[in-house]
């Protein structure tokens, strides 16, 4: 994610270079065509006035379904920062409630609760890797079990394995007396609102913003930077400075270009991208927050910005 205010317009270009390309030679072409005294190929600019309102709807349209998704995308990010929370709160309270029961053993209880702490940070990293396509299950191997580890990584979804473990664990403690009554309806609860924002971000990562938004955004786009210096160029030959046609006719591309490109960087907020969802930054704080819950130390260095950008 971005979060510096001010941006390298060298950077920037690199995202529009072929747009920028484009516009470029196709100005150069219709400056040195009236050159030649070829002036018939001029268009009115009433036509390029006409097709950049047009796409500039498009585009307006396409970047608020795009930055949609990625709000979706955070705001389910947030609900599994806060459901770890609860759900961490509980394994330690309800477990703790029980000390005073006659089958209670302490150390079983502790290394239950140490136990559950791990894998709900072992689920969110498993998430986190599996959205982003990134098949090293290398960070899930602390947190878990050798055993366990090894039928993590041969599972094609590896957060939903993981959560299957969590599941195990809660009904192994309702038999063994360290949970009871009715603490794993509650701890149940958590469990399903984690795994609705898995099923949320799934849906957002496997579901496209639909492709004809994308095909005809950058089709009109193109269409626009070609006729665009056809427009231009009999106002600024009648002002005797037909070559400022060609930075002018690169600005107002420029313009277009880039805010076609912020919908179509933001419509995939899970590919790890410096504009993507920060999730590695989400996974660090809920790891903090949970290892301090349970009383951990030390607790990992908190992950922090590099360049103005945060992932």
């Amino acid at each position: 994610m971005i979060i510096k205010r001010v941006f390298n317009p060298i950077a920037v270009l690199g995202y529009v270079r072929k747009e920028m390309a484009a516009s470029v030679i196709i100005a150069t072409m219709v400056v040195a065509m009236h050159g030649f005294g070829l002036s018939t190929f001029a268009l009115p600019f009433s036509v390029a006035a006409i097709l950049g309102s047009a796409l500039a709807i498009f585009i307006a349209f396409r970047n608020n379904s795009a930055y949609g998704r990625w709000w979706e995308a955070r705001t389910l990010w947030a609900g599994i920062t806060n459901a770890s929370r609860v759900l961490a709160r509980l394994v330690i309270t309800f477990t703790d409630s029980h000390a005073h029961q006659p089958n209670y053993d302490h150390d079983r209880g502790e290394r239950f609760k140490r136990d559950m702490i791990h894998k709900i940070i072992a689920w969110v990293h498993a998430l986190r890797l599996e959205l982003r396509n990134q098949p090293d299950s290398e960070p899930l191997r602390r947190w878990v079990t050798d055993a366990e580890f090894s039928e993590i990584q041969h599972s094609h979804n590896k957060p939903n394995r993981v959560m299957m473990l969590i599941g195990k664990s809660v009904y192994q403690a309702m038999s063994n007396g360290t949970l009871g009554g009715f603490d794993s309806f509650q701890i149940e609860g958590q469990l399903l609102a984690l795994t609705n924002h898995q099923g949320g971000c799934e849906r957002i990562k496997y579901t496209p913003l639909l492709r004809q938004y994308h095909y005809f955004t950058n089709l009109f786009l193109l269409t626009f930077i070609v006729l665009l210096p056809f427009s231009l160029i009999s106002d600024f030959e009648r002002m005797g400075l037909t070559v400022w046609m060609i930075p002018v006719t690169m600005v107002i591309s420029f313009v277009f270009a880039i805010i076609g490109k912020v919908g179509e960087v933001n419509e995939d907020p899970f590919e790890n991208r410096i504009t993507d969802v920060p999730l590695t930054a989400i996974c660090n704080t809920i790891e903090r927050d949970l290892l301090d819950i349970l009383g951990e130390t030390p607790l990992p260095n908190e992950h922090s910005p590099i360049n103005g950008f945060l992932d």
